[in-house]
């Protein structure tokens, strides 16, 4: 597993060509049109801009458990804001919750964003996964559901 680096957070960045990447992001904000991660095996830079990408997930570690298949109820963790059902472009689906404002007007499905920001932090439903939260690209999502 490789070393945490200090002020660096472990992530996996997926890109909308369904490729991914290990590595350490670098002074991260949600409104950055880019970002710059160091590969965790190489240390070389890579910048992915905001349309390339389909989330970037904050990992506990690299490797994970392949065998550890993720919740995707509600109840298995305490609550922690609004209960979301996302469904991306290419199928994938995750369950948990948004912390703070929607960030899309009222309503069941997304429609237009109420902020400048480029996505969302999404917080698993199940806090045992290996993602500590996940930051939605808007641009990748087919639609969001809040479950009341």
């Amino acid at each position: 597993m490789g070393k945490k680096k200090v002020g660096n957070e472990r992530s996996v960045v997926r890109l909308n060509d369904g490729s991914l990447l290990k590595g350490y992001l670098k002074d991260f904000s949600p409104r950055v049109e880019a970002i710059v991660l160091e590969e965790a095996e190489t240390g070389k830079f890579h910048t992915f801009k905001t349309g390339e990408m389909k989330a970037v997930f904050f990992v506990k570690s690299f490797e994970g458990d392949i065998d550890y298949r993720d919740r995707k109820s509600y109840g298995v963790r305490k609550p922690v804001g609004n209960r979301v059902f996302v469904k991306f472009k290419d199928g994938e689906r995750l369950v948990g919750f948004v912390d703070g404002k929607v960030p899309w007007e009222k309503g069941f499905f997304l429609s237009k964003k109420e902020n400048e920001g480029k996505g969302f932090f999404l917080l698993p439903a199940d806090e045992d996964t290996n993602n500590i939260k996940v930051f939605v690209i808007s641009s990748s999502v087919d639609d969001v559901t809040v479950v009341p």
